[in-house]
């Protein structure tokens, strides 16, 4: 990765430390792109190669197969897509998916006209975004979040989501979801369910003092 990619990318990461719990706690911006009279309507094979570029591009992971174009495998293991990104922007709770098809295809006009940009030729049978690399995407997702783009709010509450669907797999039953050893709770440890489908923790202090009361101390634990 180039110097430039790798500035772009610390850059990407810092700017999403915050958005999931920014994003998380307020109003989901549910509308369509601003520029959606621009914007002409994607097939909706598109649709979720789109969404899966753009969730790979946040957190990315190793391609699915041999011949996976939405999946830069930029990164070895799961990434977004494996945990379940897409599923959960289509999850109706989540209150994205009357308007994922035209995220979808603002993400897409984004894309085309960052292409005219730089130059760079796209590739007519996959969607924009998954023609790009991955250092190309990823310079992308920086404008769309930290530049003056009109639906900045927009793109911030899907990569909330995309965070979500990973650290929490918000669309599955916890305890299905480690049982079937989703990789986002893998990978922080979250613990497995005792075999009802509860969580009980038994062994709940340190093990050890941790300090002396105050001789003073009155027998209900208040000071004298």
């Amino acid at each position: 990765m180039s110097t430039r990619a790798g500035i772009t990318r610390r850059r990407l990461l810092a700017l999403l430390t915050g958005v999931a719990a920014t994003a998380a706690a307020s109003p989901w911006p549910l509308r369509l792109p601003s520029a959606r009279a621009q914007v002409p309507p994607l097939d909706a094979a598109l649709v979720d190669p789109t969404l899966e570029a753009f969730a790979d591009t946040l957190i990315p992971g190793e391609k699915r197969h041999p011949g996976d174009r939405a999946v830069a495998g930029a990164a070895d293991g799961p990434g977004a897509v494996q945990a379940g990104a897409v599923d959960l922007l289509h999850f109706p709770p989540a209150g994205v998916a009357p308007v994922i098809a035209g995220v979808a295809a603002g993400l897409s006009a984004r894309a085309v006209a960052y292409a005219v940009e730089q130059g760079i030729p796209l590739d007519p049978t996959v969607a924009p975004w998954v023609s790009l690399d991955f250092d190309q995407r990823t310079d992308l997702a920086v404008r769309l979040l930290d530049g003056s783009d009109p639906d900045r709010a927009l793109w911030e509450a899907v990569g909330a989501l995309v965070f979500l669907a990973f650290h929490t797999a918000g669309h599955l039953p916890t305890a299905t979801a480690v049982r079937a050893g989703h990789p986002g709770l893998a990978s922080i440890g979250f613990p497995a369910p005792d075999a009802d489908g509860l969580w009980r923790f038994p062994e709940h202090s340190y093990g050890r003092r941790l300090s002396r009361p105050h001789p003073a101390t009155t027998r209900g634990g208040h000071p004298a």
